[in-house]
Parts: C-alpha cells; sequence; structure tokens
C-alpha cells in the first residue's frame, strides 16, 4: 500500500442529500439533518442544506439517498508493521477492512511479531517503535492507534513513565504476557492509568502459546479500563460469569466478532438491562488464528442488531461514539468539531429489508458506497461488501 500522509487536507467538502444520517450518539442516534460540511478534515457544520454554507467547495458529493454514518472504529486489532500480518501471512488486511467501513483500529497488543521480545527493555522498544510506525503511516489512510506493550513481571512505574513519555497510550491486553494474577494486574494497571495509558485485559480462555485462563475474579481485581473481548477470543467465560462483570464491573464492555457468538449477545443484552448501552464497544480482535474478516464489524453488528433484537442504529452508536468517547478520539461521531471519517452505506441489493436499518435488523450486512477519511475519499463502491442499491458519487471537484 502506499503511504497516506496525516498531513493531506481535504480543503471544503460538501456532502448533501444524505437519505438517513446516524449520529454515533446513542442519545441521539439519528440526525434530522441532510448535509454535512467539512474543512480540512473537520466537520464545520450539520443541518438541513438550506442552513449550511454550501459555496466555494473544493469537492461535493452527492450521497444520493444513501445513509450517512460515522466511520467504523475496530477497538481491538493485533496489528505488527504496516499491512502486513504474520500468523495469517497476509497483506493488505488493513485496506480490505477500509473496505468494511473502518477507518479507525486500535491495537491490543502487537502479540504477532514473530520472535516479540518479552524482556522489559525490548518490549518497551516495540511498542515506542509501534506507536512511531503507526503514527508515521497510514495504510490506506486509516488510522491505526499502535504501539500497546504486554506487560510483564518485574516492570516498575518507572517504565510506564517513560512509555508514556515516549507517547505510547495503550496497554497490550493484561494476561497475554506474564503477569497474570489479578494482584500484580491491578498494580500496573494503576501506574498505566495514573500517566494516560489506557488498559486492556484479556478475558476467557487462552488464545495464543504463553497466554492462560483470565477468569471473572481476575478480571474483577485487576480493573483494566476495558474488559477486552468479554466474550471470548476466542472461548469464552461462562455466560453467568460474563453477565456478572457487566454487573460488578463499571469499566469498558469489549465484544467482538472472532469470540463466542452467543455470549456476545448476552453480553449486550445485559448492558442494555443494566442501563449502561453506553459501555459497549466493538472490536473484531483480528488478525487472529480465525482469520482476517474485512467485514467483520458489520457482521458484529448485524449480528447483535438481528438476534439481540438490538435497534440497528444503537448497535452503530457501539462501534462509534461509543468507541470514540471511551477512546478519547476526534472521531466517531458527526458533530461539528469531529472529524470527518465517514461511512455511505445502502441496503444491499435484492435484501428483504425495506431501508438499511431494516436490513441490518434482518441480519443483512449493508453495501458501502464509499469511505471517506479526513474528508477525503479513500475508496469508492466497496469490494467487499454486496452491492449497494445506491451509491453516492462526487459530482464537483475543484
Amino acid at each position: 500500500m502506499a503511504e497516506v500522509a496525516a498531513a493531506d487536507k481535504s480543503g471544503k467538502v460538501v456532502i448533501q442529500n444524505v437519505g438517513l444520517m446516524l449520529s454515533g450518539d446513542l442519545d441521539n442516534p439519528i440526525l434530522s439533518a441532510d448535509t454535512v460540511v467539512v474543512q480540512d478534515g473537520i466537520i464545520t457544520a450539520v443541518g438541513r442544506h438550506k442552513d449550511c454554507d454550501t459555496s466555494h467547495a473544493k469537492t461535493v458529493i452527492d450521497a444520493k439517498g444513501v445513509c450517512l454514518a460515522p466511520g467504523l472504529i475496530d477497538s481491538h486489532v493485533h496489528p505488527v508493521f504496516g499491512d502486513w500480518t504474520p500468523r495469517q501471512n497476509q497483506l493488505g488486511w488493513i485496506e480490505s477492512n477500509l473496505h468494511g467501513g473502518v477507518t479507525t483500529m486500535i491495537s491490543a497488543g502487537e502479540v504477532h511479531l514473530p520472535g516479540r521480545p518479552k524482556d522489559i527493555v525490548g518490549l518497551k522498544a516495540l511498542a515506542i517503535t509501534a506507536q512511531r510506525a503507526f503514527d508515521n503511516f497510514r495504510p490506506a489512510g486509516v488510522k491505526v492507534l499502535a504501539g500497546a506493550p504486554v506487560i510483564e513481571k518485574g516492570m516498575t512505574e518507572d517504565d510506564f513513565r517513560e512509555l508514556a513519555h515516549a507517547g505510547v497510550s495503550l496497554l497490550g491486553e493484561v494476561g497475554l504476557g506474564s503477569v497474570k494474577a489479578g494482584e500484580e494486574a491491578q498494580k500496573m494497571v494503576a501506574w498505566a492509568r495514573k500517566y494516560g495509558i489506557q488498559s486492556t485485559i484479556h478475558t476467557g480462555g487462552p488464545s495464543i502459546p504463553g497466554s492462560g485462563l483470565i477468569d471473572k475474579d481476575v478480571v474483577l481485581e485487576a480493573d483494566a479500563d476495558i474488559i477486552g473481548h468479554i466474550n471470548g477470543g476466542h472461548t469464552s467465560l461462562p455466560e453467568a460469569h460474563v453477565c456478572e462483570l457487566c454487573e460488578r464491573s463499571s469499566r469498558g464492555i469489549e465484544i467482538v466478532h472472532n469470540g463466542n457468538e452467543k455470549v456476545a449477545i448476552a453480553a449486550a443484552k445485559a448492558a442494555l438491562e443494566l442501563k449502561c448501552p453506553h459501555r459497549v464497544i466493538l472490536g473484531t480482535d483480528a488478525p487472529a488464528g480465525s482469520g482476517v474478516q474485512p467485514l467483520g464489524m458489520l457482521r458484529l453488528i448485524a449480528m447483535l442488531s438481528s438476534m439481540g433484537n438490538i435497534p440497528a442504529e444503537l448497535v452503530f452508536c457501539f462501534a462509534t461514539g461509543n468507541t470514540a468517547r471511551m477512546r478519547n478520539l476526534n472521531s466517531g461521531l458527526i458533530e461539528i468539531g469531529r472529524a470527518a471519517d465517514f461511512v455511505f452505506m445502502d441496503r444491499a441489493q435484492h435484501t428483504a429489508g425495506k431501508s438499511l436499518l431494516e436490513s441490518v435488523e434482518l441480519g443483512d450486512i449493508p453495501g458501502i458506497g464509499m469511505v471517506m477519511i479526513d474528508g477525503i475519499v479513500r475508496c469508492a463502491r466497496s469490494r467487499n461488501t454486496p452491492p449497494a442499491t445506491e451509491i453516492p458519487v462526487v459530482v464537483g471537484h475543484h
């Protein structure tokens, strides 16, 4: 993939004739708007066309009545370097996920690096290198937040201070390294939090050699910021234990595609019953042993909506605004001041659903007609989704 510079400027972009605008905000998931104005990658206006200043646009996009939503945020990936994954020996997996509507990915640890260093100097060096590499390089324009060290025994508070000072803002999954006891993990999680580093804990059975079972008691004691793949990655804790975690913890409830589907639905329903749906975020946990699924986020959204009987517009919030707020990202919501990361979707051709939302609630994934990152079109009609009934077009470009 060609390198995409973060400094690319979109100029003024007008998106008009939007048929359905999903905000990404659980409290107001559908906006009464048909137009978005962007200036240099940032949203400057959202509303009705007559009320927006659409003059002198560099780019005009006719949405043709399709749905505009925030770009999907995959809260749980395992990148290595660039757009290559050694575990699946695949090239271009990040760009393929762009075609699945994903505009941002968050690393849960660069654990698949061949010969991954487990000594403290080496693990810090890898985290800083990964953070720098993905900060400098965006495969197909996708924003990858990487550099998530897997904590090991012997780390001190100074190590976390050093990592934070170097720009590392994430911890890899607690439990994938030698730190597996709740008390020991809690101490390191607290150090990380002190220095502004967000933590995720592995939940469930082992996923790679060297990892182990992390049960509900360890999760509760460690108190990481995100309960990583609460539905297992791949093997889940008992459903009752997962529901107990939702109830007894106040931390993020992360549901992943590469987990137990039955428990995924149970976790989402538990969050709704506990009146804390804002805690639910979505990821794929790819690339992993089960492969790379460019449509993993869309498939997870369709599954939770159709089999969990959750309105589709709310599940899209799990995959966008919820994650943005929990991860402190300037994307994930269609509102003034946010990054112009969008996915244009319509119901797939010949779906039984009469609308995009109904089709997702019936279990069909939508067709993607365009994906935009920072106000710049990064792909047109998706090569991976079924064809959309209608697709947006660029009608003016200066």
